[in-house]
């Protein structure tokens, strides 16, 4: 079993930054293909980023490209995504994933593990 937990979510000024990690036990990292999720009050789920099990492939929602990056270190079992120039319409709970098959990494069915979320509340 597969247990994630995300911090460093709160409260960032647009055009700051702000660091999400999701740390991973219970089995290793590099067995899984990690992503990251949204969801804005209101709204469903939505893809953010994700990355392969080595690290060597990143894919990234059209609306974060260039703003956020995606990382891991197998090592220390952890996933960072780096939020850099947020927008107020980054405010939303994020969610750290993990798949155990390279599929549709951008297809949050792929998933088999979630984390509980952490909040991102971005202001103007």
């Amino acid at each position: 079993q597969v247990q994630l937990v995300e911090s460093g979510g709160g409260l960032v000024q647009a055009g700051g930054s702000l660091r999400l990690s999701c740390a991973v036990s219970g089995r290793t990292l590099s067995l899984y293909a990690m992503g990251w999720f949204l969801q804005a009050p209101g709204k469903e789920r939505e893809f953010v980023a994700a990355i392969t099990r080595s690290g060597g492939i990143t894919y990234y929602a059209d609306s974060v490209n260039s703003r956020f990056t995606i990382s891991r270190d197998n090592a220390r079992n952890t996933v960072t995504l780096q939020m850099n120039s947020p927008k107020p319409e980054d405010t939303a709970v994020y969610y750290c994933a993990a798949a155990a098959q390279r599929v549709d990494l951008r297809n949050q069915s792929e998933y088999g593990y979630w984390g509980q979320g952490t909040q991102v509340t971005v202001s103007s």
